[in-house]
C-alpha cells in the first residue's frame, strides 16, 4: 500500500471505513438482510464512496460479504451497518440522525460538529493526516461496541448521554 502522504483523501477516509468493521461488533439480532453482508451506506456527494467500492471490490470480511450502497432517499437508509453521511446533507443531518435512532448503524461523516449533533464517529484533519472523533455514548445506544484498538486511535473520545438528536 502506497504511503498515506501520497493517498488521496477520501482514500484515506475509505480505508478507515473498510477497517471500522474489524473494529466495530455489531448485535446479532440485524436484520437477516444484513447478517451475511455488511453494508456501507452513502448519502450525499462525496468521492469515498467511489473510493471504498474499489477497495472492497471481491473482498470479505470475518465471513461477510461486502457492498458499497449510494442512497438517494433516506427512507431506506436503516438498510446498510454503516452510513457515512456526505458535508452535503448538513442541513438534513438532524432528520438522518432521528430516522436511524434506534437502529445499529454506525453513522460517519467528515463535516464540523457531528459528534454534538448526534453522530458516531468524525473524521477530523489534524496536521494533514485524517483523524477521528468518536461518541462512545453514541454508539453504546446503538448496540454497537467499539473497540479499544480504534479508541485509542482517535483523537477525541466523548461519552454525550443524548440531547435533542440523540
Amino acid at each position: 500500500m502506497r504511503a498515506q502522504q501520497e493517498l488521496t483523501e477520501s482514500q484515506v477516509k475509505a480505508a478507515y471505513l473498510f477497517n471500522f468493521l474489524k473494529f466495530v461488533g455489531w448485535p446479532d439480532d440485524l436484520p437477516n438482510d444484513l447478517q451475511g453482508r455488511w453494508v456501507f451506506g452513502f448519502v450525499g456527494d462525496t468521492p469515498i464512496g467511489n473510493e471504498l467500492k474499489q477497495l472492497v471490490n471481491g473482498k470479505s470480511v470475518q465471513g461477510h460479504e461486502l457492498e458499497v450502497k449510494m442512497f438517494l432517499d433516506s427512507a431506506d437508509l436503516r438498510d446498510c451497518n454503516m452510513l457515512f453521511i456526505s458535508a452535503s446533507e448538513k442541513k438534513r443531518l438532524p432528520s438522518i440522525l432521528a430516522g436511524l435512532r434506534g437502529s445499529s448503524v454506525l453513522t460517519v461523516a467528515d463535516m464540523d460538529k457531528f459528534v454534538e449533533s448526534g453522530g458516531m464517529i468524525q473524521f477530523v484533519i489534524r496536521d494533514s493526516h485524517v483523524r477521528m472523533a468518536i461518541d462512545v455514548g453514541a454508539t453504546s445506544r446503538a448496540r454497537l461496541k467499539v473497540s479499544s484498538k480504534l479508541l485509542s486511535l482517535a483523537l477525541a473520545v466523548t461519552g454525550n448521554q443524548g440531547g435533542a438528536n440523540n
